[in-house]
């Protein structure tokens, strides 16, 4: 959007969201506030330049949307749809009302959430207006088409306005029976971030750092044992973010990951976090995954792994969440514990799924144990196949990296 100015394109991308949570709120219609933000960035690109950047920048979006936005509603056609909302819009809602700000992605959250749309809606929905992914990011990440996604979010928008579905917090009551979809979408969030599903880098940290300030605020609103879990699993899961890639943006596998970078503090969190969720909901899928990730960050290096316990963790969240995902972590974790070929009978398993077989991470793995099991060929043509599929650019450099030290062209 405002490509050609660079502190402009910074806020915009890290702050267009809480800009856009705001005015849905104060003028009460997502298509409104969606023109009513992209009008006031190109009001910052006509007059930040010359007048400076405003010391609150996100106030002054948020109240030249809303200017903009009661334009709109103003004007013949637009007053026609949306006259429903002059009224409330020249009453007018306070825009420095910094705590009601403050709370608003937590509302869009759970409006995207809302029991009204199916459960892929509010994923597919969420992702898209809460957090800015493209439509093809959301389809990649939900393993469907982009036309799919985008037809949904189209009804979903149009669900929300039929159904007038409240812009707020459930009360208190309602929030076990809505909390299971908002956790899996927060998640989703937070994978985005941790390991881009394109672009140049591994991770996008305002995304994983959105995702997990979003369950900060769960953990006031709802103290549940899920809701710990989860916290624990992507902090634990963030700590390595220093680790991930080197000075020159290529992927470093867990494996080969120096220790000293991972983030002790957030560490510490995490397994704090954890010890709560234990005591409430041991068995659990996100305190499952926790469990795993906590493994991993109490060994000193990664020969000390405790492999055989994180196998059975796997096969325990498998019970719980039955998902090729899982099958494919717990075949590389049976792997680590019984060889190379006792994984790979595993996947051979799951060819089956036509899922997980335009997955890229299981022929990236299903390489890895055919390498190991020294299959040169084999390994060579799994690992090809992955590179076909991939599309972040440090995956890609990775992938080609494991071809060239097969000795086989790129």
């Amino acid at each position: 959007m405002p490509a050609d100015n660079p502190a402009i394109a910074r806020i915009y991308r890290d702050q267009s969201r809480q800009v856009m949570a705001t005015l849905i709120r104060l003028l009460g219609s997502f298509e409104l506030a969606e023109e009513a933000m992209q009008e006031a960035f190109a009001a910052a690109v006509r007059q930040w330049p010359g007048e400076g950047i405003p010391e609150n920048p996100v106030a002054w979006l948020i109240r030249t949307g809303r200017r903009k936005g009661i334009d709109h509603i103003r004007r013949g056609q637009t007053a026609r749809r949306y006259a429903h909302l002059v009224g409330e819009q020249e009453e007018g809602a306070d825009c420095d009302d910094w705590q009601a700000i403050e709370d608003d992605q937590l509302r869009l959250l759970f409006v995207c959430c809302h029991p009204a749309l199916s459960l892929d809606a509010r994923v597919a929905l969420t992702l898209r207006e809460m957090c800015g992914l493209t439509t093809e990011q959301v389809a990649r990440a939900l393993l469907q088409k982009p036309t799919t996604l985008a037809q949904r979010i189209v009804r979903a928008k149009k669900k929300i306005r039929e159904a007038r579905i409240p812009y707020e917090v459930p009360e208190r009551r309602q929030l076990p029976e809505r909390l299971p979809g908002v956790l899996r979408v927060i998640y989703l969030v937070f994978n985005e971030g941790y390991s881009r599903s394109d672009g140049e880098s591994v991770t996008d940290m305002s995304l994983s750092d959105e995702a997990i300030r979003l369950t900060e605020n769960l953990t006031r609103l709802l103290p549940e044992g899920e809701v710990f879990g989860l916290l624990a699993l992507m902090l634990l899961h963030d700590s390595r973010r220093g680790a991930r890639d080197d000075e020159n943006g290529n992927l470093v596998t867990l494996e080969e990951q120096d220790r000293s970078l991972w983030n002790r503090s957030q560490i510490d969190r995490g397994l704090k976090w954890l010890e709560q969720a234990l005591t409430l909901t041991p068995a659990s899928p996100y305190t499952l995954q926790a469990s795993i990730a906590a493994v991993h960050a109490r060994a000193d290096d990664s020969n000390e792994t405790d492999w055989r316990r994180i196998s059975r963790l796997y096969a325990a969240l498998y019970r719980q969440h039955p998902s090729p995902v899982v099958a494919l972590n717990h075949a590389v974790a049976v792997a680590m514990c019984d060889g190379p070929e006792a994984g790979l009978a595993l996947l051979d398993g799951l060819v089956g799924n036509k899922e997980i077989l335009s997955y890229h991470l299981f022929h990236a793995a299903r390489a890895d144990l055919l390498r190991r099991a020294g299959d040169v060929d084999a390994s060579a043509h799994a690992y090809q196949r992955a590179l076909a599929m991939a599309t972040q650019t440090p995956e890609r450099r990775f992938l080609e990296r494991r071809l060239r030290e097969l000795s086989f062209p790129v």
